[in-house]
């Protein structure tokens, strides 16, 4: 599949570094002259800034002590053991790639609608939906302990299927790629925000995600694929209150003031008693019909849910 010569581990650092940079810079600029909201005043640009990139480098300092070699290591050790489903069943070398890629997104968006739906697993996801705003920084708002988790759920998929490390490669670097993307305040253009939206994740797409109400957060998991969010019925196109009135963030009193906290104090939320005000019963067991307060979970609004919570 690739070169003897060629030092997948070595071009995984420089392509996805790269590639993180530039997007960066480029969906930050762009947001700035072409934003779809642009209400976030400079003091909460800064604030937020300082979370999200804090978190950012937290999650990447954890996941290489954990995760030296990451998903691509773990792929290049299944290659060579001969591991996975692609292998026992025969699979043509030339589709484990396209294959490989496809299904590591459906196992991405499998594991963040659990995320949504496990009451431990939300305490730390709920951090990425603390952020009262979204812009190209809000897709590296994520817990640390959420971040190593789903490297392990990564690796367990790839060693299951077999996945060739070149086709985790182009993964990861279009998973990270789509996460700036889909955040950003972009203005696309309806059209064309729409049109791209029936494949990938556009940000009128994902931005549903984030609204404050509780049926409009349980849609739309896609990262890159829409696919999945359309076959397995949790495709929400538009927000009910339209993408300029809608409200993004938890937005119970507890949320906007953990929304506003630093890196450090994010890192400890999960495991901390939650703040005054908020509940902590998770929004999906009040779905399923168990007694739930007004807010349900830390910082989870008081709105209609549908039935199933999903």
């Amino acid at each position: 599949m690739m070169p003897p010569s060629f030092d997948i581990i070595a071009a995984e650092a420089l392509i996805r570094g790269s590639v993180f940079a530039v997007l960066l810079a480029g969906f930050a600029l762009a947001e700035r002259r072409w934003p779809r909201r642009g209400r976030t005043r400079k003091l909460e640009r800064r604030r937020r800034w300082v979370a999200n990139l804090g978190l950012a480098l937290a999650d990447t300092l954890v996941l290489r002590l954990v995760f030296p070699a990451a998903a691509v290591g773990a792929a290049l050790v299944a290659e060579a053991s001969g591991a996975g489903l692609f292998a026992a069943i025969g699979l043509p070398a030339w589709a484990t790639v396209p294959a490989g890629f496809v299904l590591l997104d459906l196992a991405v968006w499998a594991q963040h609608l659990v995320m949504h739906r496990v009451p431990v697993l939300w305490r730390l996801h709920r951090i990425h939906h603390l952020d009262m705003a979204l812009d190209v920084t809000s897709g590296l708002r994520f817990h640390p302990v959420e971040i190593l988790l789903s490297m392990a759920w990564k690796i367990a998929v790839i060693w299951l299927l077999g996945v060739p490390a070149i086709a985790v490669l182009a993964f990861e670097v279009a998973l990270n790629a789509a996460s700036l993307f889909n955040h950003a305040d972009l203005n696309l253009g309806a059209t064309v925000d729409r049109r791209l939206a029936r494949l990938i994740a556009t940000p009128d797409w994902h931005r549903v995600h984030h609204s404050a109400v509780r049926r409009e957060t349980d849609s739309n998991y896609a990262f890159f694929f829409t696919l999945w969010d359309r076959l397995f019925g949790t495709a929400r196109p538009v927000p009910a209150a339209g993408h300029d009135a809608m409200v993004i963030g938890l937005d119970d009193t507890a949320a906007a003031r953990d929304g506003r906290a630093g890196p450090a104090a994010l890192l400890l939320r999960p495991f901390m008693a939650p703040p005054a005000g908020a509940s902590t019963v998770n929004p999906h067991k009040a779905a399923a019909g168990l007694p739930a307060a007004p807010g349900s979970d830390p910082g989870t609004p008081a709105q209609p849910l549908r039935p199933g919570g999903g």
